[in-house]
C-alpha cells in the first residue's frame, strides 16, 4: 500500500506541469476530439518515457548530460510564439495545435518521467504498474487542464488566449534559466 501511495504521489508530481501548461494551451479552443487526442499522446509518452529511462536513460544522461529543463523551455517558448503569431494573424489557415506540436509538447512534459524512470527500479519492482499510473494521471491532468482552459477562453475571449501564450513563454523562460 505504501508503494502504491508513493507511485501515485510521484505521478501527481510528474503531471502538475502538464496540467498548468494545458491550461494555457486549452485557451486555443481545441475541439473535444483534439483535447482527447492531445491527452492520449501525453499519457502515452508518460507511459513510455520512464521505460526508456530504465533501459537507456543512464547511458544517455551520462553521454550527453541531458538538461530536461532546457529542452522543455525551448518547446514551451516555441508553442508560446506560435500562439502569439496565431493571435496576431487569426485568418491564417494553419491549425493552432497540430499533431507535431502535440507531440513536441508531450515530449517536453514527459522528460521528467524519463529521468524518474532512471531511478524507478529503486522505488518499485512493478514497473508496468508504475508507468500505467503515470500514464493515467498525466492523461487526466492534461485533459482537465485543456477543458478548464477552453472554458476560460469562452468566458474571457482573446484575453485568455493572450494569457495562455504569455504563460507558456514565461514558464519556458523559467525552465531555460534553471
Amino acid at each position: 500500500m505504501k508503494e502504491l501511495i508513493t507511485l501515485i504521489t510521484i505521478a501527481i508530481a510528474l503531471s502538475m506541469d502538464t496540467f498548468s501548461l494545458s491550461l494555457g494551451i486549452g485557451t486555443t479552443n481545441l475541439s473535444s476530439k483534439k483535447c482527447f487526442l492531445f491527452s492520449m499522446i501525453v499519457g502515452i509518452m508518460h507511459f513510455f518515457m520512464p521505460l526508456l529511462g530504465i533501459f537507456i536513460g543512464v547511458k544517455i544522461v551520462s553521454l550527453f548530460a541531458l538538461k530536461s529543463n532546457f529542452l522543455l523551455g525551448i518547446i514551451l517558448i516555441y508553442l508560446g510564439i506560435t500562439m502569439i503569431i496565431e493571435i496576431l494573424h487569426p485568418d491564417t489557415k494553419e491549425k493552432k495545435m497540430n499533431l507535431i506540436n502535440m507531440f513536441l509538447f508531450a515530449i517536453g512534459v514527459s522528460i521528467d518521467s524519463f529521468s524518474t524512470g532512471i531511478g524507478l527500479s529503486a522505488i518499485t519492482s512493478n514497473i508496468l504498474l508504475a508507468t500505467f499510473i503515470f500514464s493515467i494521471t498525466s492523461f487526466s491532468f492534461t485533459y482537465f487542464g485543456l477543458i478548464i482552459g477552453k472554458y476560460a477562453s469562452a468566458l474571457l475571449g482573446i484575453y485568455a488566449n493572450v494569457f495562455g501564450a504569455i504563460l507558456l513563454l514565461v514558464i519556458g523562460l523559467f525552465h531555460l534559466c534553471l
